[in-house]
């Protein structure tokens, strides 16, 4: 979560001051600067102390340590220190109820304690603990009696809870480690501060003495230190803020002339996004001491800015682990990054408002921003970001919301007499902002990281109201609506840390084409990843009834176990959601059925900037109407939809037609055979077998639909052909030409079984053709015809035996073009033009070329 808004003025002053130590600081060990003693520290939040077992797993983590001198600076157990400061709360209304509360605080501790101490060890960590609760509450009833909780007594109540994790901890390592364990350190006998308007500034010499004298030269073992707590200059007790035990950590590391300093938390280590909003966030193994302090100020949780100052003075690495997952080696801050990556971390900070200062009377006035800023300053308001046009018409601040009014008013103030002039046009504020924000050292002098940036933003939709850069080049910032933040971080994200040819891919129809897809996609994706950088993720597969959705893709090897397992009811919208998730750049539904259902929502995927692929001809063989409000959906969700495998399984008729209208070819004719089915009919059939049979056997070989009638209606052959048209630039319709079926009329509407029983009934009428065809030394042949002023025809042909369509393979389709250029003759495309592995090969293809267009940013299909 970001830095609450009344801390980050003072963040972001901290963050410029360390800044300036960095420039200073000798943060090269082969200098000589960290001598080599062994003194490794450790921190532990409050999270890795929640509980009994968690100080069982901290214990065991330091246990395994192999260094002869560690630190281990401790957090209060999670929830103290909010519990702490709310007696001081109730005491201060006087409400009794605080002395209720702190026995709940003991009873935890001391159930806490009895689990981890045995028979003496706990004793006197519970005597103690009864000791200091008499004077909290002694603190609590000087506070009730004048209802006022100043500092200095939230100091003392609060700072508590530290001296409790700490002792409880050394017990039981002087238990579990004895000889090792056994040691802790108060850190308000060492460190001594004072205050100023940037918070708690550590005295350095006095606090270096102080610990030479608490800690012995040759001390080895484990040492545990009370973060947060610490003395000022008059020896009082005093507190280094929230997150202040990282600070303390690092002090003790300085202190101690540490070798490393391991902050463990809860989390792998620093992450290259929030991973709450951006699931495919990562952790970044190595970033540089800059680096971590501008995510820190943008509100990364793991590390404070102020813990940076001792460490970066120091040159000590500081390492960020999971105490929940210690095998992880987490992320390494130092003086260099690892350049892997230009971005290290893309974050956000919310709350935020905007405040534009606008006038013509401001180009060239010298001393404009001067009293623009000075006013905010004389009412305590913090900038984050500035941004002003080289026409200097307007500037343009981004600051936190809750202050955002009262800006506006003294700045309205500031320029009263120009606003009443005219030469200032306005004052206004736009609440409801955040700023995101890309950082990393090796974005400087690297091209093309603000297009990168920008561009990820506006394929999402995403509109930026102000922008910032500082010289550094190190960080990149925009303003956008908040209601936005969460997919401005999701798409830049993907941007920079996901393959920009990462595709979400859901599946229609995982039957025979959809489950033979699966299979082709599931063994190329390795290579397709490895060679070519395509990350093609598999998320979510769907039937009739049922469906399955994956978190972050499915595991295609085992999908079908996966599906029996956790398939739930089919929801289109949650379909949909699951496949265009918003931190994924492209996404991808794939139609493998013949619903006409399915391809009505083709409109609605496409105008929400999803893409399809189908093999499904119902969407573009239907009215002409609803085929140009599918091209129209596509421009306006700015998405691509392939259909190649409608008219040829994996042969590239549409594409060769596209390719020839688009070169200037004048396409004068199409004319071919387009079901794999009627040609294996017309090439089996030679009259000695009845047609009824050879239809009978195809449809128990798999050649033909379920209902072989399907093919035998001719209708396939008609959609077919209307998409070619329609690409020629003809708004033909089924019903505008002829389509002779080969279905009786008497037949058309009884079962399956039925049809096959009394198909024999009408074999004289195809033999009786095929006679007459042979008669004339020609073939049978169902072919589709196609011409440019738009006639068209389907039906059984009779053509000669040397004419091309007469030499194909059992299944073969073929198609002819005639044009200007191919007119003597024509282009001929031929091949298997049927079968799940043809048709799912070529559903395959489209989407790799869908990857392609995404990939070059070209046009829409």
């Amino acid at each position: 979560m970001p830095p609450p808004l009344f801390q980050q003025f003072h963040l972001k002053q901290q963050t410029q001051a360390l800044r300036a130590v960095i420039m200073h600081a000798f943060v090269y060990r082969a200098l000589g600067k960290v001598s080599e003693n062994g003194w490794k520290i450790h921190k532990f939040g409050g999270s890795s102390l929640a509980d009994a077992a968690c100080f069982q797993r901290v214990a065991g983590i330091i246990m395994a340590l192999p260094e002869t001198r560690l630190g281990v600076v401790v957090s209060a157990m999670g929830g103290m220190t909010d519990g702490l400061l709310n007696l001081a709360t109730l005491a201060e209304q006087d409400n009794s109820a605080f002395d209720a509360e702190l026995n709940t605080i003991g009873e935890r501790y001391a159930a806490t304690a009895k689990e981890l101490l045995r028979g003496d060890a706990l004793v006197p960590v519970l005597d103690a603990w009864g000791k200091d609760a008499d004077d909290v509450r002694d603190v609590l009833k000087a506070v009730a009696l004048v209802k006022s909780a100043p500092q200095r007594s939230r100091d003392v109540v609060a700072g508590y809870g530290e001296i409790w994790s700490a002792r409880l901890l050394a017990a039981y390592l002087a238990q579990e480690a004895p000889g090792r364990g056994g040691t802790w350190i108060d850190a308000r006998e060492v460190v001594t501060v004072n205050e100023n308007e940037l918070g708690p500034a550590v005295l350095w010499s006095k606090s270096q003495a102080r610990f030479d004298n608490v800690i012995a030269a040759d001390f080895a073992g484990i040492a545990v230190i009370t973060g947060f707590i610490a003395s000022d200059e008059e020896g009082l007790q005093t507190t280094l803020g929230r997150n202040g035990s990282d600070f303390s950590a690092a002090i003790f590391a300085a202190l101690a002339n540490a070798t490393e300093l391991t902050i463990w938390s809860d989390v792998d280590g620093v992450m290259s996004a929030d991973p709450n909003r951006v699931p495919e966030a990562q952790v970044i193994g190595r970033l540089s001491y800059n680096e971590a302090m501008e995510l820190a100020y943008f509100g990364t949780a793991v590390i404070h800015p102020q813990t940076m100052g001792p460490a970066i003075s120091n040159g000590i690495p500081v390492r960020i682990r999971n105490s929940h997952n210690p095998a992880h080696p987490g992320s390494l801050i130092g003086p260099d990054s690892e350049v892997t990556n230009n971005i290290k971390g893309i974050t956000a900070i919310g709350g935020m408002a905007l405040l534009n200062l606008e006038g013509s009377g401001m180009i060239g006035v010298p001393g404009t921003a001067d009293r623009l800023f000075g006013s905010l300053k004389s009412a305590g308001v913090s900038v984050t970001l500035i941004s002003q046009a080289s026409s200097e018409h307007s500037i343009c601040l981004a600051l936190p919301e809750d202050s955002a009014e009262r800006a506006r008013d003294v700045v309205r103030a500031a320029f009263n007499d120009e606003l009443e002039s005219g030469q200032i046009n306005s004052v206004d504020i736009t609440i409801g902002q955040s700023i995101v924000a890309v950082v990393g050292d090796g974005m400087e002098g690297t091209p093309g990281i603000a297009a990168k940036f920008f561009g990820a933003l506006a394929r999402s939709g995403i509109n930026v109201r102000a922008i910032a850069q500082g010289s550094s080049e190190r960080n990149i910032s925009a303003v956008v609506d908040g209601d936005d933040v969460t997919r401005a971080l999701r798409a830049v994200h993907s941007g920079f840390y996901l393959s920009h040819k990462t595709l979400s891919v859901g599946l229609i129809g995982p039957g025979t084409v959809g489950a033979a897809f699966l299979r082709q996609l599931e063994k190329q994706s390795e290579r397709l990843a490895n060679d070519f950088n395509l990350d093609l993720r598999v998320r979510a597969i769907a039937r009739s009834q049922t469906m399955l959705l994956g978190e972050k893709r499915i595991e295609l090897s085992t999908w079908e176990d996966e599906f029996a397992d956790r398939a739930i009811e089919t929801d289109l919208r949650k379909f949909e959601e699951c496949v265009n998730s918003e931190h994924l750049p492209h996404a991808v539904i794939i139609d493998c059925t013949s619903s006409e259902y399915i391809a009505s929502q083709y409109a609605g995927w496409l105008s929400r900037g999803i893409h399809v692929i189908t093999p499904n001809k119902k969407a573009f063989s239907s009215s002409y109407e609803d085929y140009r409000a599918l091209q129209a959906a596509a421009d306006e969700g700015s998405s691509h939809y392939f259909y190649e495998t409608t008219v040829g399984a994996a042969l590239p008729v549409i594409s060769t037609l596209c390719d020839l209208i688009y070169t200037g070819d004048d396409v004068r004719s199409v004319r071919g055979i387009f079901s794999g089915t009627l040609a294996y009919l017309f090439n089996v059939y030679d009259g000695t077998t009845p047609f009824s049979e050879i239809v009978r056997a195809a449809k128990e070989s798999g050649y033909t639909e379920p209902d072989p009638r399907d093919d035998l209606s001719g209708m396939d052959v008609a959609r077919k052909l209307t998409i070619l048209a329609r690409e020629l630039g003809l708004d033909l319709e089924i019903g505008d030409f002829p389509v002779r079926s080969l279905v009786p009329e008497a037949l058309r509407d009884c079962s399956i079984e039925e049809f096959l029983e009394k198909l024999s009934d009408y074999d004289d009428e195809i033999d009786a053709l095929y006679r007459q065809a042979s008669a004339e030394n020609k073939q049978l042949r169902y072919i589709a015809t196609l011409d440019a002023r738009g006639t068209a025809s389907v039906g059984l042909e009779a053509v000669e035996k040397d004419h091309p369509f007469c030499n194909i393979n059992l299944t073969d389709n073929i198609v002819q073009f005639e044009s200007e250029r191919y007119s003597a003759n024509p282009l001929v495309i031929q091949g298997p033009g049927a079968g799940p592995e043809v048709t799912a090969g070529g559903v395959f293809s489209d989407l790799l070329r869908l990857a392609t267009y995404l990939s070059k940013g070209m046009g829409y299909v």
